[in-house]
């Protein structure tokens, strides 16, 4: 990783899908309806790059689905296809910008970065932080190499993984409540802190190859299903998901993983079904531990279940729908132990953990690359 100091123009690709950044007034509401040539009119353009816009769809990021996603994740593949392209950037709503960011990533084998952002204003106000937003996402694209899927917001800049949306509405929507920032961009300069931790890629899932926007898919996706654990919770919705057809299961559990011995004999009821049962916490930060029994994280354990570090909800979801449809592609597909070999790398899997690294200059001198 090194800068680039050769002039060269960088060429970036906006996939444009909707959000915020795209939602203009209804009448009774805000909506996204404007083009992602209409969005990127609202921003200035970087020094030496150039932009090319694709409209994917447009939709509030709150009717996110599984198809959108992966009709994303092909989109990003085949811009990538031409070497000529120098980065992505994504404009998306926030809603559910978490969980698309780490699904792209888990999928990103390319050097090039893939940078997500959005905004918190709509679309045309006099305050909005779409147009400020898109350029550092711009700048980013253009600056940076093998750091994988990034989330650029309110002049940060983040790892897609354990990144969340922290602020329902303030400007600094987003952060991952575990660790630090990855960097941060701004007057014309990005600074790259840290190297990012993150997995071994999956290969290009099949599902995502006649993956469209607003149509079913051609084989239908895996269920995978969140259930929330709480003062007075059972085991009745984690049943429910199962009687609807759920593969996999993410429970949100309290503390480090804690639940209750109903629910460890639903959960284990559920492995021995082959159900993939990952356990997050409604804790905002820190990891899981296996502490306590008579339902704690140490018995969900014994039953089958993993835990998923400092994933939260959302991303623990992707990472289980990830491996079920990697599992299928696979020859012989439909092995139990093959799934829950393929999800603990996804949740304990990061490659490496390098030290902070020294940055500056207009571009990181740590994350910034000549195009090969």
């Amino acid at each position: 990783m090194k800068r680039t100091n050769d002039g060269t123009p960088r060429r970036i690709v906006v996939i444009s899908t909707g959000g915020t950044i795209a939602s203009r007034w209804q009448g009774t509401g805000y909506a996204a309806d404007a083009s992602g040539d209409d969005v990127l009119a609202t921003a200035p353009l970087p020094e030496g790059v150039t932009v090319e816009v694709t409209d994917l769809f447009n939709v509030n990021s709150s009717r996110m689905t599984a198809a959108h996603q992966l009709a994303l994740l092909r989109t990003v593949h085949e811009t990538l296809a031409d070497p000529g392209v120098d980065g992505i950037v994504v404009t998306h709503g926030t809603d559910t910008l978490e969980e698309t960011a780490f699904l792209l990533d888990l999928h990103h084998t390319d050097a090039r970065p893939v940078v997500l952002t959005g905004a918190q204003r709509p679309f045309g106000t006099g305050d909005g932080d779409g147009p400020g937003n898109l350029y550092d996402a711009l700048q980013v694209a253009a600056s940076v190499r093998d750091l994988g899927v990034l989330v650029v917001f309110d002049g940060r800049v983040h790892a897609a993984r354990g990144t969340v949306k922290t602020q329902t509405l303030a400007a600094d929507a987003f952060s991952d409540p575990s660790t630090e920032r990855l960097g941060r961009v701004g007057f014309s300069r990005v600074d790259i802190e840290r190297q990012p931790e993150r997995p071994a890629p999956l290969p290009f899932p099949r599902a995502a190859r006649t993956a469209a926007p607003g149509t079913a898919p051609a084989v239908p996706l895996p269920r995978v299903d969140i259930v929330t654990h709480h003062s007075d919770g059972d085991p009745v919705l984690l049943e429910a998901a199962l009687a609807a057809g759920a593969r996999g299961i993410v429970l949100v559990a309290t503390g480090a993983g804690n639940a209750t011995p109903e629910i460890v004999r639903a959960v284990a009821g559920a492995v021995s079904r082959g159900v993939l049962v990952a356990v997050t916490t409604r804790v905002p930060a820190g990891p899981l531990a296996e502490i306590y029994t008579g339902g704690g994280a140490v018995d969900l354990v014994a039953a089958g279940a993993l835990l998923t570090g400092t994933l939260r909800a959302g991303q623990a979801r992707v990472a289980v729908l990830s491996a079920l449809l990697a599992d299928e592609d696979t020859a012989g597909g439909g092995d139990p132990a093959r799934r829950t070999a393929l999800l603990r790398r996804l949740l304990d899997g990061p490659v490496r953990a390098e030290p902070a690294l020294a940055t500056g200059g207009s571009r990181s001198a740590s994350a910034v690359a000549t195009r090969a």
